[in-house]
């Protein structure tokens, strides 16, 4: 057996998790029997109403199959790595012989565009041959690299087949060879962050030293003087590849490369990469010991949750750049709140929970997952937004410049396609995010019917979670240890909830009492049978911002549980600009089964502003007149899949009294 089998079997044997969940289920079902196949047709531009994708024919161009020239976006192989991922994370799941067939055509395909030398790329193998690794501020190869060393491992670990990861170990061999701290050596890294965190991956897989170092290099090598990506430009004549043309100065601040990361307070930046990089520093500090790197995660991370990130999950407040600007400022009609942000805003969270048993993080993990990444993909799996905003008036999306990045529906496919197979990845490896193991107490992140293996304090435990989530908050836990022993059971308390309610064999537990960092932690010695009740209480309630949210002022939200709440047109109709809520107006909840599969939907009282007796012109010195109405929101994971029209969620808020 080689060595990094040895490592696969000693860590596949540590813990495994099966999803069996009524509502995360049909998610991750529909993301097998629809998302992977449907983009297998986009990637191959089968698809009639979407965008060409290019994809597969750039890597048939690449290995000799075709003629033709390099068609889409520089990254454009990074979709087939994506999609080649999720397959895996799909196979670990379900065994299915004609998914595996076509992802094994697609990995001898990308084996014959590799070069001699172990390169791959296809943009620079078709159109510039000549100029690797010469534009690495605009041109991506090693962040699709990256996205390549991650479907390798996910498809190795699924099926045993070592075909991509030794085409990727060859690449990482050449990689390897072009860049590090010796003579002769580029001093660089990517200008999108992706392989430190896919290196680590790697790593982790096989035991090789070098994987972890190379990752350490590109994260040390990052913001230091002389600046590689300011060397880089002015040694191109400062020409840009997206314009062809000489630009009269460079940020790097947009690739976090402005300052060594261990120096890094503030988000700035490209939002995706600055998480896709904080995700790679988080893995190291924890698997180096690194104090600096840790201390600057976590300013980072509090940066982020404290002053960045929408009530959904989103991050990113702009479209120039899908970039952060600066603290508080969270527009919610003009937001960019890019699904892939998201996405790496839970993988950022996951790592910090690895380094620190902090509910915060998961906090943070469950409100991106449940609103911004699971409202970006239509309910029929094959249309998706790239944006995610808070507050939608569709005609304003196509006849205002500013708002022209804001869609009022999903769309089928982009031309830049990173969110949809960056979804399909994530659902279908969700099972990596729902526990974390500290010493011998097992952490419950995500309340996620599933069943997992483990071992804790040197017992194996089966333990089997039944969930009610998002619908009710009713959580059972059925321990199974392989023989009596003692360790740790910690339930994350929400910070949605303010009481909470444990039982261990129906007798209850202080909760207050054993809460660790928002976990409750039940020590005791453990027995097969034992049985752990969780109750949460699922009510709807308001959300107000920080006074210095200036888009959220004398405004509230509604949220239930982990779900975010907004108002829709289709029940409210428009303009949802007239409409506010009482103050003193009380929830009533109803689970509606006929709207889209089932919701539980939230009613209030407010108010319409009454425009058929408005009797001034544009302008008047008379202020309109408002009439009662029942308010209803509907979950904002749900909003857009009932037609296109305005969608809000937040709402102004007056008093009831005259």
């Amino acid at each position: 057996m080689s060595k990094f089998a040895e490592v696969r079997q000693a860590a596949a044997a540590t813990q495994t998790v099966a999803v069996q969940d009524e509502f995360w289920g049909r998610y991750i079902q529909l993301v097998q029997d629809t998302v992977i196949p449907y983009q297998y047709e986009a990637l191959h531009d089968r698809v009639a109403e979407a965008e060409p994708s290019h994809a597969i024919a750039n890597f048939e161009i690449a290995a000799g199959r075709r003629k033709g020239e390099f068609g889409g976006m520089v990254f454009q192989d990074s979709d087939v790595a994506k999609w080649l991922e999720a397959v895996g994370y799909s196979l670990s799941i379900k065994r299915d012989p004609e998914l595996e067939r076509q992802a094994d055509e697609v990995i001898e395909l990308v084996g014959e565009a590799q070069q001699e030398d172990g390169y791959l790329n296809t943009y620079f193998t078709i159109k510039e041959p000549g100029n690797r690794w010469t534009n690495l501020q605009d041109c991506h190869e090693l962040y699709c690299a990256g996205h390549f060393i991650e479907a390798a491992v996910a498809y190795y670990e699924a099926t045993g087949k070592d075909k991509l990861l030794n085409i990727m170990r060859r690449m990482v061999d050449h990689i390897d060879s072009v860049f590090g701290p010796e003579e002769g050596k580029l001093k660089g890294y990517d200008g999108h962050q992706e392989i430190e965190l896919a290196l680590v991956k790697l790593y982790r897989l096989t035991g090789e030293e070098k994987y972890l170092k190379l990752s350490s290099f590109f994260i040390d090598q990052r913001g230091q003087e002389p600046n590689f990506l300011r060397q880089e430009w002015e040694k191109r004549g400062r020409i840009t590849h997206w314009t062809g043309t000489a630009t009269s100065s460079v940020d790097v601040s947009y690739n976090q490369a402005d300052i060594p990361v261990r120096e890094q307070s503030v988000a700035v930046g490209h939002s995706v990469r600055a998480v896709y990089m904080y995700t790679a520093m988080a893995d190291l500090a924890r698997l180096t010991g690194d104090e600096t790197l840790r201390t600057a995660c976590v300013r980072l991370w509090d940066n982020i949750t404290d002053k960045q990130m929408y009530i959904t999950g989103g991050i990113g407040s702009t479209h120039l750049g899908e970039a952060f600007t600066f603290d508080y400022d969270l527009p919610n009609d003009t937001v960019y709140a890019e699904t892939c942000a998201s996405i790496g805003l839970i993988f950022f969270a996951k790592r910090m929970l690895e380094l620190t048993p902090d509910a915060r993080y998961a906090d943070v993990m469950e409100r991106a997952l449940y609103n911004n990444v699971l409202g970006s993909m239509a309910q029929d799996g094959k249309h998706y937004f790239y944006v995610n905003p808070l507050e939608v008036w569709p005609q304003a999306c196509s006849c205002n410049p500013g708002k022209h990045h804001v869609k009022s529906e999903r769309q089928g496919w982009f031309g830049c396609a990173c969110c949809p197979p960056n979804v399909a990845r994530l659902l279908t490896s969700l099972n990596q995010y729902i526990y974390t193991v500290h010493g011998d107490t097992l952490y419950t992140n995500l309340y996620i019917g599933s069943e997992l293996k483990t071992t804790l304090g040197g017992t194996e435990v089966a333990l089997t979670q039944r969930s009610s989530f998002p619908w009710n908050g009713t959580v059972t836990l059925q321990v199974n240890p392989a023989g009596n022993g003692e360790f740790g059971i910690a339930l994350r308390i929400p910070s949605w909830v303010e009481t909470a309610e444990i039982r261990v064999n129906g007798e209850a537990v202080d909760v207050t009492g054993s809460l660790k960092q928002g976990y409750a932690v039940i020590r005791r010695e453990w027995k097969a049978g034992d049985v752990i009740e969780l109750t949460l209480p699922m009510e709807a309630y308001r959300v107000y911002a920080h006074p210095n949210l200036r888009a959220d002022a004398q405004k509230t939200a509604i949220q239930r549980g982990p779900l975010v709440y907004c108002l829709e047109a289709a029940d409210n109709s428009e303009p949802l600009s007239s409409i506010s809520l009482s103050t003193d107006g009380e929830f009533t909840e109803v689970f509606d089964e006929e709207l889209l599969g089932g919701a539980a939907v939230v009613r209030a009282a407010g108010s319409r502003v009454d425009e058929q007796n408005w009797n001034g012109g544009l302008y008047s010195r008379t202020k309109a007149a408002e009439q009662p109405v029942v308010v209803t929101a509907v979950p904002y994971y749900l909003w857009g899949n009932r037609g296109s029209g305005e969608m809000k969620v937040w709402i102004p808020e007056r008093s009831s009294s005259k």
